[in-house]
């Protein structure tokens, strides 16, 4: 059975077809300034694929020229469009280095910035990208503090930071699930020292009295004074600091169970 094609199938095969054929005889030509003012029409056009490699064929032999400058500007954002992060970040970084002077510097800079939030990913994985997108932004904010995209560098590491408090917080809570009592009463006090107006510190502050008593339960004998002693040092903190907490009830039985423990040590003594 022969397929029929409808007109407006045809037609938009046609055009696609035209585009095609346009781009290609761009491409085969040896006139770069072509190439070049091709390259901007795809990019006002959004077509941001054939905008870069087009000027991914012309940038190497442009070098000096007038036209050099916006060229090596447009290209990273040709990345950028295309959700290419890696890339776009690196030659964003490359235009602040080579044109340091040019008018397109204070957008390159925080362009390249933004293209390292880009490639932050989410809670649960590795932040390591997070803190140089953050570190970046920073840097940033240092070099413009007037600039017109201040306000959006701070908003960016506002958002960083909570995902970074968030994977502080959930890493805490994976330490204590595992019961690995010494690495949960670390990540919980580190969380107070980066995060110290988090609103998970009433939680962790508790979780580090019930993490301290388990610990100190299933100590050697040896170690079990002094890490009763500590359960009994984190209650009287939480309390000083939290004395309308949910949590007072429950902290309050680890306080009166590690105090009777003591009161056994020291009639053994």
């Amino acid at each position: 059975m022969v397929r029929k094609f409808t007109y407006p199938l045809l037609i938009a095969l046609l055009i696609v077809g035209s585009g095609c054929s346009k781009f290609r005889k761009i491409q085969k030509s040896d006139d770069w300034k072509v190439k070049y003012e091709a390259a901007l029409d795809y990019y006002e056009e959004k077509d941001y694929y054939r905008s870069n490699t087009l000027l991914e064929e012309i940038i190497p032999i442009i070098r000096g020229t007038q036209e050099a400058e916006k060229a090596n500007f447009i290209y990273p954002y040709t990345y950028f469009e295309q959700g290419q992060y890696i890339l776009s970040s690196h030659y964003f970084k490359t235009f602040t280095e080579v044109y340091a002077r040019s008018e397109y510097a204070e957008e390159a800079a925080y362009m390249y910035a933004y293209s390292m939030y880009k490639q932050s990913p989410q809670p649960s994985l590795d932040q390591t990208s997070t803190y140089e997108a953050i570190a970046a932004l920073q840097n940033f904010l240092n070099k413009y503090p007037a600039s017109t995209y201040a306000d959006k560098a701070d908003n960016l590491i506002d958002e960083l930071q909570v995902k970074l408090e968030t994977k502080a917080y959930e890493n805490a809570r994976l330490y204590y699930k595992l019961r690995r009592y010494k690495a949960a009463l670390i990540a919980i006090d580190n969380f107070q020292l980066d995060f110290p107006d988090s609103k998970y510190n009433e939680e962790l502050i508790f979780m580090g009295i019930e993490t301290a008593f388990e610990l100190a339960q299933v100590s050697i004998r040896s170690k079990q004074e002094e890490r009763f002693k500590n359960t009994i040092v984190r209650y009287q903190k939480f309390i000083d600091r939290y004395p309308n907490s949910k949590y007072i009830k429950q902290g309050e039985k680890y306080f009166a169970d590690s105090s009777e423990q003591l009161t056994i040590f020291a009639d053994q003594n």
